[in-house]
Order: structure tokens, then C-alpha cells, then sequence
């Protein structure tokens, strides 16, 4: 919504919004935009008076304001819809969706074809330094968004996606999420089957082949042209070297080498993706890698948040048991690459050690659901710290088979005192949630400096 209403002050409109809580970077890109906020639903912003009132998924009946528009009978439309009717109506649209890597995969996009000087226009999810916002209208006829399966608003229980009609779509990945709205896994491969419908014949749809899911997806229905990534018959990444560099095929065929600074299994998949959507909309493999070669990630995507005494701290959005192991994992593929950099040694000044930092703050994990998942996730940590606060089941006794490597707390300062009392030069923090965590990024920081 943030996005959306960037795009909108863009397109020359006077913006305002309302939320409970907005937090950076959002908060930040909101307020350098001049975008009004309102803490709040107050009934009294009906005086505002403005043509539309645009509403999020977050809100629902019983909040004063919605309960007011709908009395006053003004004039209201979700946020996808807008968009469609509004932005992408006459663009060539590029829609990635998947469960995992959505924001990633969708800034890389952006960045080939901004490299590529398409100038495109974009919504994603986070924000890319190489881009520096999260969306942006343009005058070209490309438009990057990343399309999420959550249902659209209170009044349109179709997800999001099904709003974009892209002529380029990305299928990432898929799992079971959003138990809030979901009741099982086959419930959201329907919904993406409903997505693949909106795809014209002429269009492109680029599929991770490995996933089960998704293939169950496409067997209720194609009517558009395939291409696979991760699979012998598709695009293909080779095994990274100490730096994370790999070579990328095509059918076998070498398309060239990425060298780039990100880590991890999800990030190259991720680039196989961009690299063939963007290939299906004109740009050449070989410049496509080399533009990932400059790309510089995500905020909130393994982000260096800072250093103190020796002890990296970094944030990351990591909520699925899944999206957790590997982020863990590449953030060790980074750390032994370091190592070996430093001819085998342990890494200088330091252990290595990995000390996770867990929030688990989705509606999915608050309910319980995929909990039982979670301990094997952390296997590749040193130490975990679990937040539990504000959860319907026990965190203690879900994280039992870690034993003294777990500790779980409710209270935030006794959390973060404990993980600055363990932490010790060359160690690394690395803390998952996808909210603001209470600022424990800063105060870890702060603490470690004294």
C-alpha cells in the first residue's frame, strides 16, 4: 500500500494515509515522498474529502473509518484494483509471485531492465538500494510487480495477482502460508491456477521445475508458453565458487559467469528467474548478468545492519521455516567464503559462529501452524534466540530438540541482554522477523558498542 500510494503521488494526485504502525524503510521513502500520514482510523478523516479511498487487505469491518465510508457512501476501490485500472492497464506487465523470493527476484527484474534502459516502472515489496524505492510509475511500457497470492481486500477474497494480467510471469516456488486465509496447500495452488488463466496465450511463463507444487499448478491448466529454470530442460546454475560466483545455462548452452556479492541456493534460483523473464522481454542473457553483477540486494535481505566489538549484526524478513534455513545457509556459504579468502583460516578475528535471532510474528507461525518445522530449520546455527511473546503455543517446548543451544524469551530487553552477554568478536547476529522487532537491530548494536 505504501508503494502504491508513492505511485500515486507520482501520478500527480494528493496522497494521504492512515495505518496503526508503519515502520522503516517504508516509513522513510513515505515521509521523502511528502505523503501525509495518519496514525490511526479516526472516523474524523472523512473531512479530508478526498475522490477515492483506497483500502488495504489489513483493514476489515469494524474499523471506524471503513464503518464510516460505508455509511457515508463514498466512493472506495482495494489496492490492486486501483493499480490495474489505473497504472497497468497499458503496460507490458512482469509479475512475480512464489512464496519465497518474491521482493528479491522482482528488484532484480527491475534492475536488468533498468540497466537495459527500459526505465521500467515498478511495485515491489522492499527496497533495493540499486533502485532506492520500492515503486515508481514511469512513461515506458514496463511495469515490474511482485505478485503476492494474499487476498486482495475485506470485499475481494481473490488474491492480489489475479488483478495484474502480466504478459512475463514468474512462478517461484510454492508452499503452505497465510493460515490465516488458507486452509491447506491446495487452496493456494487454486488460486495461482486462477492466476495462470489471466495469462495471454502470447505471454511468457517462467516456472521453477523443481517444485512439486507448482507443477501440480500447471497440470489443472495452461494456455501459455513455459519455460523452466533449475532443470536440465531450462536454465541452470552451476555450483558456486568462494565468492558465490557460478556459471548459467540455457539448455546447456553457457550463457555466461555472475560474479555479485549475494549467497545462497534461493538467490541463484532467484537469478535464473530474472534472467529469463527479462530475456522474454528483450534483454540479452549476457547483459542481464552482467547487470546482476552491480545488483546489490535488498534492504531487510541479509542486510549488514552494522558492526560493534567485532560482531556483525543483520536483519532479514525471514518468517517461513523454509525462507529461515536458507537464509541461515547463505549467510554460512558467505561466512566460508570469507574464510577462504583468508587462506582457510577462521575467519579473522573471530569464530564465525552464527547466533539467530527469531521473531515468529506472521500469522501463519502465531497460530501454530508449521511450528513443528522450525527447530530442524535452525540446524545451521550456533545459537538461536526465540522471541515469544505474543504466541498461542509454546515456544520452549517447540525448540526442546535444540536443547542448550535455544533460549526463549517473552520479554525483549532480557532477550537482547542475553544474545549481547554470548556474543563475542568474529561472531555474526542474524535476526528474522518480518516487522521492525522493536528496534532490537539498534539496541544490539548500542549495547555490544558499550
Amino acid at each position: 500500500m505504501g508503494g502504491i500510494a508513492a505511485i500515486g503521488r507520482q501520478a500527480g494526485h494528493r496522497v494521504t494515509g492512515c495505518d496503526a504502525n508503519v515502520y522503516p524503510p517504508m516509513s522513510e521513502q513515505l515521509g521523502a515522498l511528502g505523503i501525509e500520514l495518519i496514525e490511526g482510523y479516526g472516523a474524523d478523516q472523512l473531512s479530508l474529502k478526498p475522490d477515492l479511498w483506497v483500502i488495504g487487505n489489513v483493514i476489515t469491518r469494524g474499523n471506524p473509518l471503513m464503518e464510516a465510508i460505508l455509511n457515508s457512501g463514498e466512493r472506495y476501490q482495494s489496492g490492486p484494483q486501483w493499480l490495474a485500472d489505473n497504472i497497468l492497464i497499458s503496460k507490458w506487465v512482469l509479475a512475480v509471485a512464489g512464496t519465497h523470493g518474491k521482493t528479491t527476484t522482482s528488484s532484480m527484474l527491475a534492475w536488468i531492465l533498468e540497466c537495459a534502459g527500459r526505465a521500467p516502472g515498478f511495485l515491489i515489496g522492499g527496497i533495493a538500494p540499486d533502485l532506492q524505492v520500492s515503486a515508481r510509475s514511469s512513461g515506458s511500457e514496463w511495469f515490474v510487480i511482485e505478485a503476492d497470492e494474499y487476498d486482495t481486500a475485506f470485499f475481494d477474497k481473490r488474491s492480489k495477482f489475479v488483478h495484474y494480467r502480466p504478459q512475463t510471469a514468474v512462478l517461484n516456488n510454492l508452499e503452505f502460508d497465510h493460515a490465516d486465509i488458507f486452509a491447506d496447500l491446495a487452496a493456494i495452488e487454486r488460486q495461482f491456477h486462477h492466476f495462470v488463466r489471466t495469462i495471454p496465450g502470447k505471454g511468457r511463463i517462467v516456472a521453477n521445475g523443481q517444485d512439486e507444487a507448482l507443477k501440480r499448478v500447471l497440470a489443472q491448466g495452461v494456455w501459455t508458453p513455459v519455460e523452466e529454470f533449475g532443470t536440465s530442460g531450462g536454465w541452470q546454475a552451476g555450483a558456486p565458487d568462494e565468492e558465490g560466483g557460478f556459471e548459467i545455462a540455457w539448455r546447456d548452452q553457457a550463457m555466461g559467469r555472475l560474479r555479485w556479492s549475494l549467497s545462497g541456493a534461493y538467490n541463484r534460483m532467484n537469478a535464473l528467474a530474472a534472467i529469463a523473464a527479462a530475456r522474454h522481454a528483450g534483454v540479452a542473457p549476457v547483459a542481464a548478468i552482467e547487470a546482476l553483477g552491480r545488483f546489490q540486494g535488498v534492504r531487510r535481505r541479509l542486510e549488514l545492519r552494522g558492526t560493534a566489538r567485532g560482531v556483525r549484526v543483520y536483519d532479514d524478513f525471514a518468517h517461513h521455516p523454509t525462507a529461515v534455513r536458507e537464509t541461515i545457509a547463505a549467510l554460512r556459504q558467505r561466512i566460508e567464503g570469507s574464510r577462504g579468502r583468508t587462506e582457510g583460516s577462521r575467519e579473522r578475528n573471530g569464530t564465525g559462529r552464527i547466533l539467530a535471532v527469531f521473531e515468529p510474528r506472521s500469522n501463519t507461525l502465531k497460530r501454530g501452524v508449521l511450528k513443528e518445522a522450525l527447530p530442524g530449520s535452525f540446524g545451521g546455527a550456533d545459537k538461536v534466540y526465540v522471541y515469544e511473546a505474543g504466541l498461542s503455543w509454546s515456544a520452549a517446548a517447540t525448540f526442546a530438540p535444540l536443547g542448550a543451544r535455544v533460549r526463549c524469551e517473552s520479554d525483549l530487553a532480557a532477550l537482547a541482554a542475553a544474545i549481547v552477554a554470548e556474543a563475542r568478536e568474529g561472531d555474526h547476529v542474524l535476526v528474522m522477523s518480518n516487522g521492525d522487532f522493536g528496534g532490537i537491530h539498534q539496541k544490539l548494536l548500542q549495547a555490544l558498542g558499550r
